[in-house]
């Protein structure tokens, strides 16, 4: 890790940056040209996509319902358990986010009231590959579930053998998601935004992945279909004081470190024996890990930074807006009020971001590489629309109806006003 010492104002943007995008526009045009394809060859162009990509040969893109029930038996009890158990926390937490419909009565006989209604469609991208992310299939299906979305579609790559890791299909059995395609990369986003004979089309895009994945949900969006937010490599930052426990902090910032090599840590303290510290354990938890390969890559990127006050540590987190931010400090709830920019927060010294990942009840699915200043991540919501509705009595129309025509004069727009004229002179007469 990079060690910085006191640096001035001026140098904080320099710092604040994340790692640069590699290929940008390579990706870019490769995912277009992806996009094309399959627009125009449909499941033969994912067949194709999954013998040079994923190494595996299919004879359909649909997982059977015999693949369903044979990957029960495949996932160790203990594993099970654990993730009935996520999933109840994550149902819990996320329940907690409904809200009641209410109508209010602006002005006598003018009433006014907002619904919430699903997403019609929606689809879920899980990565595969070494780290087959099932604990995110949670965190998008939960809430799906919840918004009561009629149709979830579930993308994921195969393995070489043309199967799909059977934790992923025991998840979607426990979620009730039954259309489970076997597609992964750029070619999964692109048949869910378009559709194919296999892939029904949907309206929303949601789900993490690497920088294809990514450029695929831009372009995506730029075509007309709706995505959860904008995703990039995982980052946490980790507030720490002369209270915090150097081991803890070495294991959460190694925690973020071994999701990718583009992923970034940062750590901030006051405290600079502390500092030294947390570099020697990360230098020694570093040397036990099985990815300890992208761990190291992804270090050369982070930053250990001493600074003065928790008050300049605030300060700085809430401009750079991480992911995830850790408070490992000794009054956590009182540095917490001050937090305006992070996507998740973790209070004190026995809350590590591991948790928020799999199992406390919050969502992992949370805006990067400084979107956190002007997104939320995943919730309830993501999978809702919310719908005005209005209704106004005679009597209602007598109250706001002068107000519509004197705004709808003064900006020009005499049709506007002309709607409710008509309407009063009728009332008029009638009555």
């Amino acid at each position: 890790m990079q060690i910085i010492q006191y640096p001035s104002l001026s140098e904080w943007a320099a710092l604040q940056q994340r790692p640069a995008a590699a290929e940008a526009q390579q990706v870019e045009q490769r995912v277009r040209q992806i996009f094309d394809d399959v627009r125009a060859r449909g499941d033969a162009a994912l067949f194709d996509y999954a013998a040079e990509l994923d190494k595996a040969t299919l004879t359909q893109l649909r997982v059977t319902p015999e693949e369903l029930a044979a990957s029960i038996s495949q996932v160790p009890a203990e594993l099970q358990t654990a993730i009935r158990q996520a999933h109840a926390n994550l149902w819990k937490f996320h329940a907690s986010q409904r809200e009641e419909e209410k109508r209010v009565e602006t002005m006598p006989g003018v009433v006014c009231w907002r619904k919430a209604v699903p997403v019609q469609r929606v689809g879920l991208y899980i990565p595969g590959g070494s780290a087959p992310l099932f604990s995110t299939l949670l965190m998008l299906g939960v809430p799906a579930r919840l918004a009561a979305c009629p149709e979830i579609v579930l993308c994921t790559p195969p393995s070489p053998d043309g199967s799909v890791n059977p934790v992923i299909l025991f998840t979607a059995q426990l979620l009730g998601i039954a259309t489970i395609i076997k597609a992964g990369g750029a070619q999964a986003v692109a048949a869910l935004a378009g559709g194919t004979d296999s892939v029904p089309a949907v309206d929303k895009i949601f789900g993490p992945g690497n920088r294809y994945v990514t450029a695929a949900k831009q372009l995506a969006a730029q075509r007309g279909v709706a995505i959860d937010l904008p995703a990039g490599p995982s980052e946490v930052l980790v507030i720490a004081d002369n209270t915090a426990n150097p081991a803890f902090v070495a294991a959460d910032l190694l925690s973020q470190a071994e999701h990718g090599p583009d992923s970034q840590v940062v750590v901030l303290t006051d405290s600079f024996e502390l500092l030294l510290q947390v570099k020697e354990e990360v230098d020694r938890q570093l040397l036990e890990l099985p990815r300890q390969a992208v761990a190291t890559l992804a270090l050369r990127e982070s930053r250990a930074i001493l600074l003065r006050t928790p008050e300049e540590m605030l300060f700085f987190s809430n401009q750079y807006a991480p992911e995830h931010l850790i408070l490992a400090v000794r009054n956590p709830e009182e540095l917490a009020a001050g937090v305006t920019s992070a996507g998740s927060v973790f209070l004190g010294h026995y809350t590590p971001e591991a948790a928020g990942d799999y199992a406390s009840g919050t969502n992992h699915t949370l805006p990067t590489n400084g979107y956190a200043r002007n997104y939320s991540g995943v919730s309830l919501d993501s999978f809702l629309k919310k719908i005005t509705f209005q209704r106004i009595s005679a009597e209602g129309l007598h109250h706001v109806g002068p107000v519509v025509e004197t705004m709808a004069e003064a900006e020009g727009l005499r049709a506007h006003a002309r709607a409710v004229t008509l309407r009063l002179e009728a009332l008029s007469a009638a009555e």
